[in-house]
C-alpha cells in the first residue's frame, strides 16, 4: 500500500460520518419564457430537522418545492433521495419515495365531505370509520380540531387549511413540505402544529421543509434557513445564529419598514403610538366625528344561517364611516366569512338591512353590492376573487366589462390600455396584459385583484384576509394602499385573523363572536385582556 494509501485510510477511520441528506437539490434550473424562477439552485434537507424556505412572493421557492415532488420538470440539475440519484422524477415516484407537500392552494374536492378528501388517492379496500378515526387522531395531535363528516364546499379558508395538512400527514411522509400552511391559521393553531410538528421530527427522523413569509414561525420552528430572491439563493443561517430584521433584508434586499418588519416577525407592540407603528411615510387615516358623519354602510339586525340550518350571522349591527378603517376581530368561523359574502352579494339576509348611504341594498343579487359602491377582496383569491387561467386583464376588468364595452363589444384597445395603466399604477410585476393570472406571484395576484377593486373608486372596501400568505414587501405594499384608500375617503373594513395587522391599520376595532359584534374600541383605546377574552366568548 502506498503512503498515500495508507493515509488515506487512516484518515478513513479516525473523520466523522458525514450524514447523508435527505433531500439534495443541485444547481436546479426552471425558466418559463423570458423568467428564472429557479437559477441554479443548491438545497440540502436532512432528517430530523426543519428547514425554513423563506422569499419574496415570486422569489421562486414554491417552483424549487413542486419541482420536487415532480409537478415541474426542471431545465437542469439533479436529485438525489437519500445519496441516490432520481433520473426521472414525477408525482407517483415522489409519493413513492415518501415525499408528500401540503400546498398553498387548495386541492379539495368540495363537495365531499373532510374524510372523503382526506381518503382520496388511497389504495385498497376504503373503510369509512378507520379514515374518521385516524383524522379524529390526527386533529387531535396537531390541535387542528375538525368534523369529519363537515362538507368541504361549507368550510372556510382557515378551515379547508386543516383538511389539507391532515391529508398529507396522514400518509406518514417521510420528507414532508410544508408551503405556508398557517397563512390562514390562528397563532395558537400555528403554535400547536409546530410544536407537534417539531416532536414528530425528532421522535422519527423526518424531513421537513417550512415555506413561510413569516418570520417568527421560521425563528420558532427551524434549525436551519435558506433565503431566494429573484430565482436564486442569496443567504444560508442555522438559524439560532441569525434574527428577524436579518432574514427580512436579505428577502427584499433592503430594509423594511417598522410595521412590516414587526408584523412579520411577531414583535409588534399594538399599544405603541401610531406614528412609530405606521412609521412617518404612513399617517393615521383621519379620525372621525362619528356623532356629526352618517356612516356610508349600515349593517342592521343582519342574520344568515347556513344550509345545515346553523347560524352565521345573528342580529349583527355594524356602522362604516368614511375616512375610517374598521378592524373585526375574531376566532376564525364566527361569522368573519358569512359577512364578506354578505357585502359580496353571496348571501341573502334572513333578516336585517344593508343600507349604503342611507339606501337599502337588495341582498343575495349578483352585482347588487357592487353596484352600490361596495367593492370586496375577498379571503381566498384563487377560488373567488380572481380567475387564474384568465389574462391579467380580463381580471382587471372582471366586475365592471360594460364600461369597455360598445353595443356588446369589448373594446380590446380600451381594455389593454386600462391594464397597462393598472399594471404600472400597482406595480404589477408581469410580462404584460396577456399573461395568465396563474404566472404571477400571490402578491401580484393580490395587486390584480386590489387593483380592480379599487378602480370602481368604491365607497365601502372590504378586505377580507387581504396580506395571507403574503411576504413582508407585499405586506407593505397591500397595507399602504389600504391607508391610501382610507385617506381618500372610503370606508374599508379590515377582516383579518392577524391581530398585529388589525392592530395596526385599523382607527376602530371590533370583535366577531358567535355571529354578532360583541365589543369595540377605538384603537387607542384596546384592551387587549379583554379583546382577547372577547375573542374567546369570554
Amino acid at each position: 500500500m502506498s503512503n498515500y494509501q495508507a493515509g488515506e485510510s487512516e484518515a478513513a477511520q479516525v473523520a466523522p460520518s458525514v450524514p447523508v441528506p435527505a433531500v439534495q437539490l443541485s444547481n436546479i434550473t426552471k425558466r418559463f419564457g423570458s423568467v428564472v424562477a429557479c437559477d441554479q439552485v443548491d438545497l440540502d434537507l436532512y432528517q430530523g430537522q426543519i428547514h425554513g424556505l423563506l422569499g419574496e412572493n415570486g422569489a421562486g421557492k414554491s417552483t424549487l418545492m413542486k419541482i420536487l415532488i415532480g409537478l415541474v420538470v426542471p431545465d437542469g440539475g439533479s436529485i438525489k433521495i437519500n445519496g441516490v440519484e432520481a433520473p426521472t422524477f414525477d408525482p407517483q415516484s415522489a409519493a413513492g419515495l415518501g415525499i408528500a407537500m401540503v400546498h398553498q392552494d387548495f386541492s379539495l374536492v368540495e363537495p365531499l365531505t373532510v374524510w372523503e378528501n382526506v381518503a382520496l388517492g388511497e389504495r385498497g379496500s376504503l373503510r369509512p370509520a378507520a379514515v374518521r378515526e385516524r383524522v379524529g387522531e390526527i386533529s387531535e395531535r396537531y390541535g387542528l380540531p375538525i368534523d369529519p363528516d363537515a362538507t368541504v364546499s361549507g368550510l372556510g379558508a382557515g378551515m379547508r387549511q386543516r383538511v389539507e395538512i391532515i391529508k398529507c400527514l396522514r400518509r406518514d411522509p417521510s420528507i414532508l413540505i410544508f408551503d405556508e400552511p398557517t397563512s390562514v391559521l390562528t397563532p395558537e393553531e400555528s403554535a400547536q402544529l409546530f410544536q407537534s410538528l417539531r416532536r414528530d421530527v425528532a421522535a422519527e427522523g423526518r424531513a421537513v421543509v417550512l415555506v413561510s413569509h413569516k418570520l417568527d414561525e421560521v425563528l420558532a420552528a427551524t434549525d436551519k434557513v435558506t433565503v431566494m430572491r429573484q430565482g436564486a439563493v442569496v443567504a444560508r443561517e442555522t438559524t439560532s445564529e441569525t434574527d428577524a430584521p436579518a432574514l427580512a433584508r436579505a428577502m427584499v434586499g433592503r430594509k423594511v419598514s417598522l410595521r412590516s418588519e414587526r408584523g412579520a416577525f411577531g414583535s409588534f407592540d399594538p399599544r405603541g403610538s401610531n406614528s412609530e407603528a405606521r412609521g412617518e411615510s404612513q399617517s393615521p387615516t383621519r379620525t372621525v366625528d362619528q356623532a356629526e358623519v352618517e356612516p356610508v354602510l349600515r349593517i342592521e339586525g343582519a342574520s344568515i344561517s347556513g344550509a345545515s340550518g346553523n347560524v352565521l350571522l345573528d342580529g349583527l349591527n355594524l356602522d362604516l364611516y368614511p375616512g375610517q378603517v374598521v378592524g373585526v376581530a375574531g376566532v376564525e368561523g364566527n361569522g368573519q366569512r358569512a359577512l364578506a359574502d354578505l357585502l359580496s352579494g353571496l348571501m341573502p339576509l334572513k333578516e336585517g338591512t344593508v343600507l349604503v348611504d342611507g339606501n337599502p341594498v337588495p341582498t343575495g343579487r349578483p352585482g347588487a353590492m357592487s353596484r352600490a359602491g361596495i367593492a370586496v377582496v375577498p379571503e381566498d383569491r384563487s377560488d373567488s376573487g380572481a380567475a387564474t387561467q384568465m389574462s391579467v386583464a380580463e381580471n382587471l376588468i372582471l366586475v365592471d366589462q360594460g364600461r369597455f364595452a360598445s353595443r356588446g363589444v369589448i373594446d380590446r384597445g380600451a381594455v389593454d390600455q386600462f391594464a397597462r395603466q393598472m399594471i404600472a399604477d400597482f406595480d404589477i410585476q408581469c410580462s404584460g396584459p396577456d399573461a395568465p393570472l396563474w404566472t404571477l406571484s400571490g402578491g401580484n395576484q393580490q395587486r390584480v385583484v386590489l387593483a380592480r377593486e379599487l378602480a370602481g373608486e368604491p365607497r365601502v372596501l372590504v378586505a377580507a384576509q387581504p396580506t395571507a400568505g403574503l411576504d413582508v414587501g407585499a405586506i407593505e405594499y397591500i397595507e399602504e394602499r389600504l391607508r391610501q384608500a382610507a385617506r381618500a375617503g372610503v370606508a374599508v373594513l379590515l377582516i383579518s385573523s392577524e391581530l398585529e395587522e388589525i392592530l395596526g391599520l385599523a382607527d376602530r376595532v371590533v370583535v366577531m363572536h358567535a355571529g354578532r359584534i360583541v365589543g369595540q374600541w377605538r384603537r387607542d383605546e384596546v384592551d387587549l385582556e379583554q379583546l382577547g377574552l372577547l375573542m374567546g366568548g369570554v
